[in-house]
C-alpha cells in the first residue's frame, strides 16, 4: 500500500474554542457553532476576515443540506475553500487532515473547522431514538430492531468472550472520565460517579448501562489551522501536526471484518510513521469514547497495550491524570459533551490545550506530544492524529 505524502509540520493549530455546553435551549445548532468559532478566533487573535477556508460536518437538528455554505453565510465568511463532511464521529480528525492537505497545496492559508448541534434541546426523544435506529443496514439490520447501543454492545460482548474483559473494567472507564470532567469548567456532567453506580445504572443493551453510553448535549467546538509561518505572528502558542492517518473498513456492522479488530491499527500506523514516533512517545491521549468499550479497543489497536489488556489498563488507573497514559483529560464524550461530530472535535481542542499547558489540576505534567483518535459509524471509519508543541 502506498504511503501517504507527509503532512508533518506542514500546519499548526492556532486557535481552539468551545461553546456553552449542556442544555442550552436558547441557542440553535448554528448559534453553538458560531459561539465556538468566535472563541477560537479570539484565542488565535484573528478576525473573520482572516479566514479563507471552512470545513464543517453534519447536523441532525438543522434542516440544511449544504451546511458548510450555510455556516459561511451565517458567520459572514466568503472563503475560497469550503465543504461539509460526513464521516460520522471521525469527521473532525478527517477534516483536520483535509484542512492540512488544502493548506499544503496552497488552496487556503487559514481554515476554520467547526461542528456542533443542539442535540439535547433541539431534538425530541422520539427523534433521538429514530436516529439511533437509522444507522443500521436498511435491508439486513434495521428490520431486526438493531440500534447504535445494541451494535456496540455486541462488540463489547465479543471482547468479553474473547479476552475476559469484565463489566467492572468497562465501568472504570466511565468513572475515570467523570473524574476528569469534574476538573473541566465547561463539562456537561458536574457530579462524581462511583463504580457501583455505573454497574447499577439503567440497562441499555447488555452489557452496557446508561453510564456506559455517551451524553446527549447541546455543544459546538472549533479549531483553526494555518501555516507554521502564519502561526508565528499570532498570539496563541501554536501546536504542530506531526502525523495523521485514516482508514475505513466498513459502514454496517454486518460487513465488519471482525468484532474485536478494527481500523485504528492501520490509521495509527500511518500517523506514527508520518510523525516518526511510537506509542511510547505519547504523553496524553484523547480517544473516542461513545461507549465504554471503545477506548478499551482503541488503547489496544493503537499499541498502548496488548490485545485484551485495555480493560485492565483502565481498572489499574493507568488512564488517570498522573497515570502511565492519561486518557480523555476533559472527560470525553461520556462526561464532557457529545453533540454529533463535536464529540470527537473536543478531543482535538483538549489535546491543543494540554500541549499549551496551564490547565491546573487537569494538566498532564510535561505533556509535549498528544494523540487523538476519532472513529465514526460502528467502529467503521478511523482517523488518528499526533500533535506536538514543538516542530522538532
Amino acid at each position: 500500500m502506498k504511503t501517504p505524502a507527509s503532512l508533518k509540520n506542514k500546519v499548526a493549530l492556532v486557535g481552539v474554542g468551545e461553546s456553552d455546553i449542556g442544555r442550552v435551549p436558547h441557542m440553535s445548532g448554528l448559534g453553538l457553532n458560531a459561539q465556538a468559532a468566535k472563541r477560537a478566533l479570539d484565542d488565535a487573535g484573528l478576525k473573520v476576515s482572516d479566514i479563507d477556508g471552512l470545513l464543517t460536518a453534519y447536523s441532525f437538528t438543522e434542516p440544511y443540506f449544504m451546511l458548510g455554505s450555510v455556516l459561511c453565510e451565517y458567520l459572514g465568511l466568503k472563503p475560497r475553500f469550503n465543504a461539509s463532511m460526513v464521516v460520522g464521529g471521525a469527521s473532525p480528525a478527517v477534516m483536520l487532515k483535509h484542512a492540512a492537505e488544502a493548506i499544503a497545496a496552497g488552496q487556503a492559508e487559514t481554515i476554520l473547522v467547526c461542528a456542533g448541534e443542539n442535540r439535547a434541546t433541539g431534538q425530541s426523544r422520539d427523534a433521538t431514538v429514530a436516529t439511533l435506529l437509522a444507522v443500521g443496514h436498511p435491508y439486513f439490520e434495521q428490520p431486526y430492531g438493531g440500534s447504535i447501543p445494541g451494535y456496540y454492545a455486541m462488540i463489547a460482548q465479543r471482547h468479553m468472550h474473547k479476552y475476559g474483559t469484565t463489566r467492572e473494567q468497562l465501568a472504570h472507564v466511565a468513572v475515570q472520565t467523570r473524574e476528569h470532567a469534574l476538573l473541566h469548567p465547561n463539562a456537561h456532567m458536574k457530579k462524581p460517579v462511583k463504580l457501583e453506580e455505573v454497574l447499577a445504572a439503567k440497562p441499555i443493551a447488555d452489557p452496557l448501562g446508561m453510564l456506559d453510553c455517551c451524553l446527549i448535549s447541546d455543544a459546538g467546538g472549533a479549531f483553526i489551522v494555518t501555516t507554521p509561518e502564519r502561526a508565528r505572528d499570532l498570539q496563541a502558542k501554536p501546536v504542530y501536526l506531526q502525523g495523521i492517518g485514516e482508514y475505513h473498513t466498513h459502514e454496517h456492522l454486518m460487513c465488519a471484518p471482525s468484532l474485536t479488530e478494527f481500523g485504528a491499527t492501520e490509521s495509527g500506523r500511518i500517523a506514527y510513521e508520518m510523525a516518526g514516533l511510537g506509542p511510547r512517545d505519547i504523553d496524553v491521549a484523547q480517544l473516542y469514547d461513545c461507549f465504554t468499550i471503545v477506548p478499551i479497543l482503541e488503547l489496544e489497536e493503537l499499541g498502548f497495550c496488548e490485545p485484551g489488556e485495555g480493560g485492565a489498563f483502565f481498572a489499574a488507573g493507568h488512564a488517570r491524570i498522573g497515570g502511565k497514559l492519561p486518557v480523555n483529560t476533559h472527560g470525553g464524550m461520556l462526561s464532557h459533551a457529545h453533540a454529533g461530530a463535536a464529540g470527537g472535535l473536543f478531543g482535538i481542542v483538549e489535546a491543543v490545550r494540554q500541549l499549551r499547558g496551564g490547565l491546573g489540576a487537569r494538566q498532564v505534567e510535561g505533556a509535549e506530544v498528544a494523540l487523538v483518535h476519532n472513529e465514526g459509524g460502528i467502529l467503521s471509519s478511523h482517523c488518528t492524529l499526533i500533535l506536538a508543541n514543538d516542530r522538532g
